[in-house]
């Protein structure tokens, strides 16, 4: 079966992606990415891009764009369930991280990334496992690039100092993933994970 057919929905209006796209844009307005000064909206960008490789399902791809737009921004779900409907507000939700407002992100970066991995593991859809995946091989991507730069400088940039602990995060929710292990995506998340950790 072809990655294309896995969710798919038909062939719906590409104004849905142009919306998503102008959407996150706003919602991320001023933001940029950690340490390097990016602006924030490549991140989704790249996500939708990656996403686009495993499906054809704009639902999927709109939810790649705006996965970061509820726990990054102060975007409201019911904004997202107005706008674009309960389907992209669930696809969003599988991939957003309880930030326990008022804790020291440190001292909860591990039950964070627990709660991501149990959820990838027990819970989510395959559509929703391809929102992950393609978060998180952008991300991949973006600290191999900024690890060649800085070296092991780069960890300290993150909540989490010890790139064992990355490692540990990533390959767990990557090969959480099932039923994508013969996509690029995945082949190239577990690349770079080898690659950048050793």
């Amino acid at each position: 079966m072809s990655m294309d057919s896995i969710g798919f929905t038909g062939q719906a209006d590409d104004r849905l992606l142009y919306e998503a796209v102008c959407f996150a844009a706003e919602a991320h307005r001023g933001q940029v990415r950690k340490g390097g000064g990016v602006p924030f909206i490549v991140h989704p960008m790249e996500a939708a891009a990656i996403a686009a490789t495993m499906t054809n399902d704009r639902h999927v791809i709109a939810a790649a764009v705006l996965h970061d737009v509820l726990e990054d921004t102060d975007t409201q779900p019911d904004v997202i369930l107005i706008r674009f409907g309960q389907d992209i507000l669930s696809l969003i939700s599988g991939d957003t991280e309880d930030k326990r407002e008022g804790q020291d992100p440190s001292a909860t970066w591990q039950t964070r990334k627990q709660e991501t991995i149990d959820y990838v593991r027990t819970r989510a859809s395959l559509r929703e496992k391809m929102v992950v995946l393609s978060d998180k091989l952008a991300n991949l991507r973006s600290m191999k690039r900024d690890y060649s730069l800085l070296g092991d400088a780069l960890w300290a940039r993150f909540h989490q100092h010890d790139p064992a602990m990355h490692r540990w995060y990533y390959e767990s929710v990557v090969t959480a993933c099932e039923g994508l292990e013969d996509t690029a995506a995945f082949a190239e998340c577990m690349e770079i994970i080898r690659g950048l950790f050793g």
